[in-house]
């Protein structure tokens, strides 16, 4: 292969343009969509999993519509099994063996048909060839100096000596048994030169005596065999070390029979053993430059595919791509990312298709890290950042109104829940407000300011300058009064809910809440209350992340506790409450602040519990409890305390239960009054459609 890099002496033309195969993927494809990944995560997440573990439990399993990394892994696997299966390493000694049976056959018919030649020596030929070694090397070596009859027989003779030439010297110079087909003897000698240079040039690295130029000028005279035109002595050792060294692990993978053989037929390539020595200096000189390849490793081949002596190199050299890409495909060791991958041995091996998958899942990785999905704490663990858990909340979201409405054709409106009605009037901006802009009273607030700048200083119109709008032009429209809310939403975390399968439904439940109301119900106060053995006020990242761990105890008293100190705080809102629990109260507050716990639930834990959440009646909070399982003494409890606080009890089934709870508070807090059950989704007081969350 001809070398097209530039002489030292020649410029290079700037107009010059060149072009190679594009390898940065399919410039038309869609981005990567977060969107799946996300929802897979998340979950993970909210099962106790950690954000970094959860990561690459989805980049290792990947979805429907994505091959993951277990995927690639099995094709790895199947292409090694079906290498090792389909092959043997009998190919260079059965084509020497077939040549040898062809001569012999050839010059066996020869004698016979020769009249002119001497009985005895007729006799002594055909003892000869009747008696040769088993051996196929043995066979070979006793014909060296036999005087061929047959100009076929002794062509193939001569066809053996050159075999085993061209397969030793492809085994480190890979198409070169191609190449050499019907080389002659200056061929064979420009071969010989080439190898006794190359062992030089490597004594001199070995010596550390080597320089640049050495190598251009070996180049230079050498190029050409070596198409991988390598632009530095290190990276022609690499190239040749590896297959170097995978010739001999094919070597170590034939049994001792077939490598004595192959050792014995070596020396007679080209009709001389210098060709051999050669060869052995150079693997000699690689393997002390390059210690760390593989030069000891063996595989078993059980097929039926014979293979010559280069072709089991390549192979060999599959094999090593496969076992580093299984290495990288498995993400098993430590600081392991998908940049590791290589995408080229993977379309080497795998096809184009396969490259394809893998450059997906990197740019997931690589959109999921530097995408502000996830992010590192300061105790350098990876979690979700708050874009994520938006991400996440709206996904849910989606998922809660498709449940609730159950039929297609429905859209979500942007502004739908932000403000009241619009009464046609406008003013000013203030920090902190939602309304929609005016846009053509802030743009004439803003050509006004301008335009009165100009003509105070005697420019006129054609003197406007300065910004088209400032902070000051902006108008919002003004918007009817719009009720709020001050909604505490109570989920139970004792470890039953886990246990149960309860404990994912419980936070995808919260963060859909939590979403909606911070999108779309900004006015409204959200409070989160986990109780197990005590209640805690946690913030939505708090419990998206918390573990199940074993808390033994229901305090439904002091989650009420905290529920009524939050609409305290909001005297002007709407109470909304909402209880999950899977269980009766079994624990409470005493006043020293203590928890007290009883099972089978004790009296005064009841007490306690009704004492709370009569006080939530009288603060005019609409209840709404929600019932999870089957246990008949948690149903009588929370029938008899949703009768007692004018409430409600819904048993939704688990993948219905953001549906319901969100539907709950929609309903809820537009409740003409305090204590007034709210009717069943799309109620015509005015619950979801009444305030036109979704048109």
């Amino acid at each position: 292969m001809a070398d097209d890099r530039p002489s030292s002496s020649s410029r290079p033309d700037k107009h010059a343009r060149r072009f190679r195969r594009y390898d940065g993927g399919d410039p038309l494809s869609a981005p990567v969509d977060l969107a799946k990944a996300l929802d897979a995560i998340g979950d993970s997440v909210m099962g106790g999993t950690s954000p970094e573990r959860a990561m690459r439990e989805y980049l290792r399993r990947g979805d429907r519509d994505q091959i993951g990394l277990d995927d690639l892994a099995r094709r790895v696997s199947e292409r090694r099994r079906e290498l090792l299966q389909r092959n043997n390493l009998d190919g260079t000694l059965q084509e020497v063996q077939k040549l040898l049976d062809r001569a012999v056959l050839d010059e066996k018919k020869q004698l016979a048909r020769d009249v002119a030649l001497d009985d005895l020596d007729r006799s002594f030929s055909e003892m000869r060839l009747e008696n040769l070694p088993a051996s196929t090397s043995a066979a070979v070596s006793e014909l060296r100096d036999y005087d061929w009859k047959s100009a076929r027989a002794r062509a193939d003779y001569a066809k053996i000596q050159e075999l085993l030439g061209r397969e030793l010297l492809d085994q480190r110079f890979a198409g070169m048994k191609q190449a050499l087909e019907g080389a002659t003897d200056e061929d064979r000698e420009a071969i010989g030169e080439m190898l006794n240079d190359l062992n030089a040039l490597l004594e001199k690295r070995a010596a550390g005596t080597d320089t640049p130029e050495d190598f251009g000028e070996f180049m230079e005279k050498n190029g050409q065999y070596f198409p991988e035109n390598p632009s530095t002595l290190d990276e022609l050792l690499d190239t040749m070390a590896k297959r170097s060294a995978a010739a001999q692990r094919a070597f170590n993978s034939m049994t001792p029979e077939q490598q004595q053989e192959l050792m014995q037929l070596s020396a007679q390539a080209f009709g001389s053993p210098s060709l051999m020595q050669a060869l052995s200096q150079l693997d000699q000189n690689l393997q002390s430059l390059r210690p760390g390849e593989d030069w000891t490793g063996s595989q078993n081949f059980d097929g039926a595919n014979p293979m010559g002596l280069g072709d089991a190199t390549g192979v060999m050299q599959d094999l090593a791509d496969l076992d580093r890409l299984a290495d990288q495909l498995a993400q098993s060791y430590s600081g392991a990312r998908m940049d590791d991958i290589d995408l080229d041995a993977i379309s080497r091996q795998l096809g184009a298709d396969a490259a394809v998958d893998a450059r997906t899942l990197r740019e997931l990785e690589k959109a999921l890290r530097d995408g502000g999905t996830l992010r590192r704490d300061s105790a350098g663990r990876l979690q979700l950042t708050p874009k994520a858990m938006r991400q996440l909340g709206s996904s849910l979201l989606k998922d809660v109104a498709t449940r609730m409405h159950g039929r297609a054709g429905l859209r979500e409106t942007r502004n739908a829940g932000s403000t009241g009605d619009r009464t046609g009037g406008s003013r000013g901006w203030e920090f902190g407000d939602t309304e929609a802009w005016d846009i053509p009273r802030t743009i004439l607030n803003g050509v006004q300011r301008r335009l009165g700048a100009s003509i105070s200083a005697g420019a006129g119109v054609s003197g406007m300058r300065g910004r088209l709008i400032e902070v000051d032009d902006i108008e919002v429209a003004e918007t009817e009064a719009r009720s709020q809310a001050a909604v505490a939403l109570l989920v139970d975390t004792s470890f039953s809910m886990a246990m149960d399968g309860r404990w994912v439904p419980m936070k995808r439940t919260a963060l859909a809440l939590h979403t909606l109301i911070t999108s779309r119900f900004r006015g409204d106060h959200l409070e989160l209350i986990s109780f197990g053995r005590h209640a805690e006020v946690m913030d939505i990242e708090q419990l998206t992340a918390l573990d199940s761990y074993w808390d033994k105890g229901t305090n439904l008293h002091h989650a009420l506790l905290l529920a009524n100190r939050h609409f305290r705080k909001h005297p002007n809102a709407q109470p909304v409450l909402l209880i999950v629990t899977d269980g009766e109260p079994t624990a409470h507050l005493e006043k020293s602040g203590e928890v007290f716990f009883s099972f089978p639930p004790h009296p005064v834990t009841i007490e306690r519990s009704i004492q709370e959440l009569d006080t939530s009646m009288r603060l005019g909070a609409t209840t709404t409890f929600f019932r999870l399982g089957d246990d008949r003494g948690l149903a009588r409890f929370v029938d008899s305390m949703a009768r007692r606080a004018g409430g409600r009890v819904v048993a939704p089934e688990l993948d219905d239960l953001g549906a319901a709870v969100v539907e709950s508070y929609l309903g809820g807090r537009s409740s003409p009054s305090p204590g007034a059950s709210s009717g069943p989704m799309g109620d015509e007081q005015g619950g979801y459609f009444g305030r036109g969350w979704w048109v």
